[in-house]
């Protein structure tokens, strides 16, 4: 013998009506308690990489300096994506890496591979250690 539902619940409405509306004052009920946000704490392993020149034209930032450190970075795991952006006497290389990275290995991998390609920058790019405008890391957290 099988036990059909909905056979039952056609011969018995009243107690599948009852469920029903049981379940659906329930979850009325119960919405307004739901932890909903609506900008949720999300942590985006987001690293920049500013490289300044002085005097220099993006074409020139372009060849010289960003597409080596776009190259440099793309060899690394776990990328969603990398941007650039390129004014006058600055560029500024954006790697975001996929959910769940951790912030602080994804930023340290990409100080390193930039590090392996800083030789092949011109001499005149801002240094990371010469001053806060030079190259500098920052991780985008809560965005």
């Amino acid at each position: 013998m099988s036990f059909n539902i909905s056979a039952w619940s056609i011969r018995n409405p009243i107690p599948t009506l009852v469920l029903m509306l049981s379940l659906t004052l329930g979850g009325l009920v119960c919405y307004p308690f739901l932890g909903i946000d609506e900008n949720p704490n999300i942590d985006v392993p987001t690293v920049l990489v500013t490289v300044t020149q002085q005097g220099a034209d993006p074409a020139e930032l372009e060849t010289q300096i960003t597409k080596k450190i776009e190259d440099s970075v793309a060899g690394l795991g776990n990328i969603d994506q990398i941007n650039s952006q390129i004014n006058d006497g600055i560029s500024v290389t954006s790697v975001t890496f996929t959910l769940g990275t951790d912030s602080d290995r994804a930023t340290n991998d990409v100080r390193n591979s930039v590090a392996q390609v800083r030789q092949n920058l011109p001499q005149d790019a801002n240094d990371p250690h010469r001053g806060a405008l030079g190259l500098f890391w920052r991780t985008d957290r809560n965005l």
